[in-house]
């Protein structure tokens, strides 16, 4: 079953399934479709998120356990709606209460849980191997001695180790008379050690680099089965209808992953008479990449159309500027290419000096003495620095030519970067990489060991390091987005529209996600300066030297982004209590952005004096007032901003509600979404007052813009147009309109046909100099006029206006002064809303 359209709502100990029961009225009402659930198994303890699973074979009880999540499903049934469900298969939570997880501590590889993890069991010098467990403030010879570690009895009455709220099982009799402390840990299965030495001496697979997060290994049966058999049974008994998958590049073969669990899907749905299972997976498609046709999926998570339509609404003419100026503020690369280079050799070191060790020695095994070990090490940090997307897909025997393409040219790359010294060694290596058909060694494994270091490699160095060191403009620094290519042109952005429809026409389409770094209509309006680039470079300039402060100038620089792009567009330049909650949101993000970046401060090493200066920098700017001149200048840029920002953002979001796929709406972003990064986008959502806001005429919903009800006028408006005619967005074609005159270049305008029925979406870009003065969301007088579409006559004449509830007559060249007199944004089709 293909939604029509989603929510996704974030479940936990504060919002349970209780609590979206008593909406589910108001979110049928809204338009969507299906509810698009966070995990629901039993997770970490007041985890807000869910995806620190302990248990995935039980629905968590904080948040109403297996009960309350069929209450929910029967009460969106009973409202028309469906229910998906975001899955974990990829990693739990390395924690005591994980019962897998303490059976293998307790019993080690003779656990039948011992395989279904990631762990390194292969012997070292000083015998069996041992589970690292890094959980130590300090090295474990100081805890002993400051009597940190003590021995108690479970709820079992079994004796285990505690450390602090640290719990950890002892082996089968080796409390027995264990004589001393370090007597009792030399005989159990794991190693405790300080958290320091993590990266350098781990020997499990962690989720990225978290300590608390262990991977899974779904190629082992018992594991697969285990892990899904609460998600494959719910939709075998018609309480979900779908599931997303989380980080699907973490698994070993994220390919014969999916095939696997279509397959399982389908034969559910046979042998219970269920519509298809929609299956989406998370994936970051960089560089052209797409989403191989054979996994069987339904498409991705949506990041991929949210870093399309951001780049549509960025004009290239101010990405030089913006970069000058950039590099010239802050010392650091004008060009994103070279800060990738820098953080990947980092983190690589940093943090995944063990996993790369285990990589090395499972390389060893193919090239033999030809390389040295110390070689290896050195050339695959190269590969991992220069591999161009999150990773490949070999497996088994088999390295698609997509694949082995991408290594022949990071191949080239590392070449020409590593040591000269090492440069010989080069092409064995990648011969070794090109021959999955070898006879000596282990490929897959090693292949498996290189692709599941790349891709977290990846994701900790552009997305949680890169982009906390790049400020050229920050609307173009988020989860999934290609922060290389800074624009797209109106005839890329249809490109990639066809190509989708053509391949994917049931994927997620997403504008915001619980791991966005920026709310959606904080990127639009961010997105305006790149057309204001001369000006906001000369005021950026002036404000730092002016600004004398110990926060460096590129920490400032994006700050300063941060604070007219999130400006809240109902606080008031005197509202001091406003200012000063808003002030404290930004110094979440300021502390969050400061500790990834990893330049001035970072999570292992805090610099708290660096910190409170940056601080104190916010406080005094923003909510004391203590610059009131420098803050007029700011809230000046705002208010200039502001408008051609929200005409962005509607244009944003009827795009992603019209083009082919299937909208995703986060949770409280049918009003504007200024949010920040995580925890500030997971904060409540007033559910209650959404309901009560009132449908109104567009001109009282466009005068009053600023509330936000123009925007979930036009989400419930094109919601029911979809669900009026599901035919015309799931099937319908998909065709560019030609537009003619002199502002064609601000203009992207379609028409998708199914049968009779037809809708043609019109909205515009890059506005900035065609906005009123009026600070009110109209063009400026005559600045369309000449400018039209040329239509299909295969087109009526009659047109239902969709957004201003109306009929009109639609001559074969219509003007954009006609289509956007009321509204920036236009929505016609054949469909009657009667």
């Amino acid at each position: 079953m293909n939604p029509r359209a989603t929510l996704r709502l974030q479940f936990h100990r504060g919002f349970t399934f209780a609590d979206a029961v008593r909406h589910a009225a108001w979110f049928a009402a809204l338009g969507v479709s299906h509810v698009y659930a966070s995990p629901i198994a039993v997770a970490r303890p007041g985890s807000m998120h869910g995806y620190d699973v302990i248990d995935p074979t039980v629905v968590n009880p904080e948040l109403g356990g297996e009960r309350g999540l069929l209450a929910l499903a029967a009460a969106l049934r009973a409202v028309g709606l469906g229910l998906i469900l975001d899955i974990v298969p990829n990693h739990m939570a390395a924690d005591s209460r994980n019962s897998w997880w303490r059976d293998v501590l307790r019993q080690g590889r003779a656990s039948r849980h011992a395989e279904w993890f990631d762990i390194d069991w292969e012997p070292t010098e000083e015998g069996p191997a041992k589970i690292l467990l890094p959980v130590l403030g300090r090295p474990l010879s100081e805890v002993i001695e400051a009597g940190e570690l003590s021995v108690t009895k479970d709820n079992e009455g079994r004796a285990e180790l505690r450390y602090f709220e640290n719990a950890f099982p002892l082996s089968a009799g080796s409390a027995e008379g264990r004589g001393s402390l370090p007597n009792l840990l030399a005989r159990q299965h794991y190693r405790l050690d300080s958290w320091r030495v993590a990266g350098d001496r781990i020997n499990w697979r962690r989720f990225f680099d978290i300590n608390e997060l262990v991977c899974l290994r779904m190629e082992r049966p018992e594991a697969f089965e285990a892990v899904h058999a609460l998600p494959l049974r719910l939709y075998a008994e018609g309480v979900i209808d779908g599931l997303r998958i989380d980080h699907v590049d973490g698994l070993t073969d994220p390919a014969g992953y999916c095939r696997q669990l279509r397959e399982r899907l389908d034969k559910l749905a046979k042998e219970h008479a269920r519509p298809r299972a929609w299956l989406v997976v998370e994936k970051i498609l960089l560089k052209g990449e797409t989403l191989p046709k054979d996994w069987g999926c339904d498409g991705t998570t949506g990041y991929d159309f949210m870093d399309e339509v951001s780049a549509l609404q960025h004009d290239p003419k101010g990405e030089a500027a913006l970069a000058t100026n950039w590099a010239q503020l802050s010392g650091r690369p004008a060009g994103f290419a070279e800060e990738e280079l820098m953080a990947r050799r980092e983190i690589v070191a940093r943090s995944f000096s063990a996993q790369l060790e285990a990589c090395a020695a499972a390389w060893q095994g193919l090239v033999g003495d030809l390389v040295p070990r110390p070689t290896l090490r050195r050339l695959l940090a190269e590969f991992l620095a220069h591999v161009p997307v999150y990773r490949t897909y070999g497996a088994g025997d088999v390295l698609s030519d997509h694949d082995a393409e991408i290594l022949r040219e990071a191949a080239e790359q590392v070449g020409r970067t590593c040591l000269p010294t090492d440069r010989w060694a080069v092409e064995p290596l990648l011969a070794a990489m090109l021959a999955p058909r070898t006879s000596s060694g282990s490929w897959p494994r090693a292949m498996a060991r290189f692709q599941q270091l790349s891709a977290p490699v990846a994701a900790k160095s552009v997305e949680d390091t890169g982009f906390y060191r790049y400020g050229r403009l920050l609307s173009r620094n988020d989860v999934g987005f290609d922060i290389e290519t800074f624009s797209l042109d109106v005839a890329a952005f249809h490109a990639r529209m066809l190509r989708r429809r053509a391949d994917y026409p049931h994927t997620m389409l997403a504008t915001a996600t619980h791991d966005h770094k920026r709310g959606e209509d904080l990127r639009a309006r961010l997105a305006v300066l790149s057309e204001l680039a001369p000006d906001w470079t000369d005021l950026l300039s002036r404000w730092i030297d002016t600004t004398g402060s110990p926060v460096s100038p590129g920490d400032r620089a994006m700050l300063l982004q941060m604070v007219v792009g999130a400006w809240p567009l109902d606080l008031q330049r005197d509202d001091v209590a406003g200012r000063t909650a808003f002030a404290e949101r930004l110094c979440g993000w300021q502390q969050k952005a400061l500790r990834e970046a990893k330049l001035e401060s970072d999570w292992a090493a805090p610099n708290d004096a660096y910190e409170e200066a940056a601080r104190s920098f916010t406080m005094r700017l923003v909510a004391e007032g203590a610059m009131p001149d420098f803050l007029d200048e700011l809230l000046a840029v705002v208010q200039r901003i502001a408008p051609a920002g929200a005409v962005n953002g509607l244009a944003q979001c009827l795009l992603k509600l019209a083009v082919p796929g299937v909208p995703d709406l986060y949770q409280g972003t049918d009003l504007w979404d200024f949010s920040l990064v995580d925890p500030d986008n997971r904060r409540p959502v007033d559910f209650d007052a959404r309901a009560k806001m009132d449908d109104a005429p567009v001109s009282d919903l466009a005068g009053d813009w600023r509330d936000g009800r123009i925007k979930q006028a036009l989400v419930r408006r094109t919601l029911a147009l979809r669900k009026r005619a599901p035919h015309l967005f799931s099937e319908g074609t998909y065709q560019a309109i030609e537009v003619e005159g002199p502002a064609r270049r601000s203009v992207v305008a379609f028409l998708r046909q199914a049968g009779d029925d037809w809708l043609l979406v019109a909205v515009p870009r890059l506005v900035a100099p065609m906005m009123s003065e009026t600070g009110g969301l109209a063009f400026r007088p005559g600045v369309w006029s000449g400018t039209s579409l040329k239509l299909d006559r295969a087109v009526g004449t009659t047109a239902h206006d969709v957004l201003r509830v109306c009929s009109m007559e639609l001559p074969s060249q219509p003007g954009l002064d006609l289509l956007w007199n009321e509204l920036p944004v236009a929505l016609l089709s054949s469909v009657s809303p009667g």
